[in-house]
């Protein structure tokens, strides 16, 4: 394509959006064409690159920044609310999508709405480019090359992170909570839609508590395996049989208990407008701490593999996961997207599908690890 820019970013007067203007600025090839945009231009100037003005209900707008660049990475969230005008303005314009979403009903809907436009047009919408989900999409992918082939084969992802959520991950969360009824409908109409892959199984399962690898496994009611299994879909190389399962890993049976009784009060408390309006207003999109509390901040997930007589054990892990890795992992994915001979694809995909070994070594490069921990026999 014959565009003004390479990319575009979306959003970035917010916290992370910041982060992730900044970590561009020091990583970004210097003849990378990229700019920001939003609806406070002055706002934007202290990063010294082109501004672009782009406001989420103003079409017009979108389809200009669209139409001027290669890929569009949006921080602009919640999703449901401000990021479906962004993702039709990609579609229509065969412009490479990505985003920072952890929101269920949000990328079902986008699929439903604007999938087979994005594949007549080119454009790649890829969703949940930060912790949520690129840590278990391309771990899953990576645990899945070192196991036998043409096989059925079972993942379990177990997560131990230190660190604050994000504001922004905490409004989508809360958001999630107080629409299990859209949730729903948004899931059926995307089964109804999406073609299931011929003659192989493929998806994630809910597991139950158990003791695995010295933990606690709690399933972990995320994005991130509904992100796997599309990626098991899209791909041949995962088997006959894929199932994924995604947990929380707990030493103690009272962090499990706490861990279950905080998340039921959210989901009850979300229900209620006013106890809703007072959990949102206690952290804030754009709240985020200190450089030095984020760099004590860290996270690593351990997959445990099996197939074919095979059992394989890997861990991805990094530091910050709410802040500092999810800038360096949306900003390694523009980056991807924009500069790497990748695998042809379009419409709605995944960072699997769509970059996979190629994301993977970036990151690997910026600093994140991809280790395998043990190959057995069973």
């Amino acid at each position: 394509m014959s565009r003004a820019y390479d990319v575009v970013l979306l959003g970035a007067s917010g916290f992370t959006g910041a982060l992730t203007a900044e970590y561009l600025a020091r990583n970004a090839p210097v003849d990378l064409n990229w700019a920001v945009a939003g609806r406070n231009q002055k706002k934007l100037e202290v990063f010294g690159k082109d501004v672009l003005y782009a406001d989420v209900t103003d079409p017009k707008s979108l389809r200009a920044l669209a139409e001027s660049t290669k890929v569009v990475a949006t921080t602009v969230g919640p999703y449901i609310y401000y990021g479906e005008p962004v993702v039709a303005a990609c579609a229509e314009a065969g412009t490479d999508y990505l985003d920072l979403t952890g929101e269920p009903e949000f990328v079902d809907r986008m699929y439903v709405r604007y999938h087979e436009r994005a594949v007549q047009t080119g454009a790649r919408i890829v969703h949940a480019c930060g912790f949520d989900s690129i840590p278990y999409d391309l771990g899953v992918q990576y645990t899945v090359e070192q196991l036998p082939e043409r096989v059925p084969l079972k993942v379990d992802g177990l997560l131990r992170a230190g660190g604050r959520p994000s504001g922004g991950t905490f409004h989508t969360a809360i958001t999630a909570f107080s629409r299990p009824k859209q949730n729903v409908d948004a899931h059926r109409a995307r089964r109804r839609a999406e073609p299931r892959p011929d003659g192989r199984k493929a998806g994630a399962v809910t597991g139950r508590i158990h003791r695995q690898q010295g933990f606690w496994a709690v399933p972990l009611p995320t994005i991130d395996p509904q992100i796997v299994g599309y990626s098991a879909r899209l791909l041949d190389s995962y088997g006959p049989d894929f199932r994924y399962s995604h947990y929380a890993a707990m030493r103690r049976l009272p962090m499990v208990a706490s861990g279950i009784g905080t998340v039921g009060f959210l989901v009850a408390a979300a229900q209620v407008p006013p106890l809703r309006n007072a959990l949102l207003n206690r952290l804030k999109p754009g709240d985020g701490p200190s450089p030095e509390r984020r760099a004590k901040s860290w996270f690593n997930v351990r997959f445990v593999g099996r197939g074919g007589g095979k059992q394989v054990i890997t861990e991805v892990a990094g530091g910050d996961p709410g802040y500092d890795e999810t800038a360096k992992m949306l900003g390694e994915s523009a980056l991807c997207l924009a500069l790497d001979d990748l695998p042809p694809t379009a419409g709605q995909t995944t960072t699997a599908a769509a970059m996979g070994p190629a994301l993977r070594n970036r990151l690997v490069a910026a600093g994140m690890t991809f280790a395998t921990l043990s190959t057995d026999d069973y």
